[in-house]
């Protein structure tokens, strides 16, 4: 399983160790507005940490636990996935972050690194990710990697914004 650095964050595959950290973000109904509109419970933590681990024995990328490099503290999480979760759709991005380390610059980090591992490592031809049309902290994220607005789309009967980058573009940005 494949861990990731950056100058103040150590992207590691997510696991039962990081169970703690991930009750404290997951169970924050701040940071799951946009994403499930509830804190998790402890028994979907557990689950979500499952699914997660199948989802590196099977394709060798999921999400990761953002650990700063200066506490150790786990300060938020982020994937390369599927759309869906459907190999057959384009590489998706995400990510979540504690309220406290809002603002400081460690989604764009990690999104950067993790946007580099799915264009460099896995060969994506184009990434995508997904936002609430309410979350503007997001989407100016997406704008910030360089993400063009696909379009709004209808999911799960949520109205959501889909950004897109394909590697080319990923390329001329990041020269």
């Amino acid at each position: 399983m494949t861990v990731l650095e950056t100058a103040r964050l150590r992207l590691e595959p997510m696991s039962e160790a990081h169970y703690a950290g991930l009750r404290v973000l997951n169970g924050d109904p701040e940071v799951m507005r946009y994403i499930t509109g509830a804190a998790e419970t402890p028994e979907e933590t557990h689950a979500v940490i499952a699914r997660v681990q199948e989802r590196w024995a099977r394709f060798g990328y999921s999400w990761w636990s953002f650990i700063e490099r200066q506490t150790g503290e786990l300060v938020g999480a982020g994937c390369i996935q599927h759309l869906r979760h459907d190999p057959a759709n384009p590489h998706e991005i995400g990510w979540r972050l504690r309220p406290n380390r809002w603002g400081m610059g460690y989604a764009l980090e990690a999104a950067q690194r993790m946007a580099r591992f799915a264009f460099e490592e896995l060969e994506a031809p184009l990434l995508c990710a997904v936002c609430d049309r309410d979350n503007e902290r997001s989407a100016h994220l997406m704008r910030k990697l360089g993400m063009r607005l696909r379009g709004e789309e209808v999911w799960d009967g949520y109205p959501v914004l889909l950004y897109e980058i394909d590697r080319a573009d990923w390329e001329r940005n990041a020269a």
